[in-house]
């Protein structure tokens, strides 16, 4: 049984910053690509950001620049360091982390975090 667990959102201003971590708990064997996705209100869930397990990033574009994904490898844990934000960041954030557990590789998702910007 596998678990992550989503922390640091909330309500920010238009400017302002916020992180976001994501902990996976439960019995793993090792991690590979990690990444946060976000679901505005009627929309689908988009990829922001995602990394690999030797650590190269990638972005989407609305938020290259802005966002820093990085994670701990000891800790099973990724981030999310946003920036510069804008009222369009509004979303639930998820985290996704391929996990390799006793069988072969599985994505696993976060509940979600909501993350309000303000303008």
């Amino acid at each position: 049984q596998v678990q992550l667990v989503e922390s640091g959102g909330g309500l920010v201003q238009a400017g302002g910053s916020m992180r976001l971590s994501c902990a996976a708990s439960g019995t793993i064997f090792g991690i590979g690509s990690m990444a946060w996705y976000r679901q505005a209100p009627g929309k689908q869930r988009d990829l922001v950001a995602g990394i690999s397990r030797g650590g190269n990033p990638n972005y989407s574009d609305s938020v290259k620049g802005r966002f820093t994904i990085s994670r701990d490898n000891a800790k099973n844990t990724v981030y999310l360091q946003m920036d510069s934000l804008k009222p369009e960041d509004t979303a639930i954030y998820y985290c996704n982390a391929n996990v390799l557990t006793l069988g072969p590789s599985t994505a696993y998702w976060g509940q979600g975090t909501q993350v309000i910007v303000s303008s």
